[in-house]
């Protein structure tokens, strides 16, 4: 039988190699761009959406790894607006909600702020499938991911491209 601390026990183990994923020892994004077939690579913008997409990206992998360990299996979101990000279905098939959110610090005591999903939706009705993987009342548990990043100062060149 699934168990709620348990999982959240385990998952929290994990952290560490979440953090491994996206940054160095000495804290800077492991990604410094995107490269092409060229071999051309192009700075990351400083667009909260292009960054949310690629923390995502980095630690898809990373919460699969994850899953295969414990034998949950992985169902990804079918479109953008979806809500979770992943969900786990355990061996007894209990659902989990794993959602990942980003947002970076406004200050040294706050951050931007997260989006948690659409009220009038989904919350409300929990039998309601729209933009949702499975309907909210099936999950058994909710969990949100929530990754805070300090953005540079410096200015970010986004009209130069690099080679390697």
């Amino acid at each position: 039988m699934w168990d709620k601390e348990s999982f959240r026990r385990a998952f929290i183990v994990y952290f560490d190699k979440f953090t491994q994923t996206v940054a160095t020892d000495a804290g800077d994004w492991v990604i410094k761009g995107f490269i092409d077939v060229y071999q051309n690579v192009y700075t990351i913008s400083v667009d909260t959406k292009v960054i949310s997409k690629l923390v995502e990206l980095m630690l898809i992998p990373i919460i699969s790894q994850f899953a295969k360990r414990y034998d949950y299996e992985v169902v990804l979101a079918k479109y953008q607006n979806y809500y979770p990000d992943i969900t786990l279905i355990a061996p007894d098939d209990t659902l989990i909600a794993i959602d990942l959110k980003s947002t970076y610090r406004a200050s040294s005591k706050s951050v931007s702020g997260f989006t948690l999903g659409a009220f009038t939706g989904y919350f409300r009705d929990r039998s309601s499938t729209k933009n949702i993987m499975f309907p909210y009342g099936e999950y058994a548990a909710h969990f949100v991911l929530g990754i805070i990043y300090t953005r540079t100062e410096a200015e970010i060149e986004e009209q130069i491209t690099y080679t390697l």
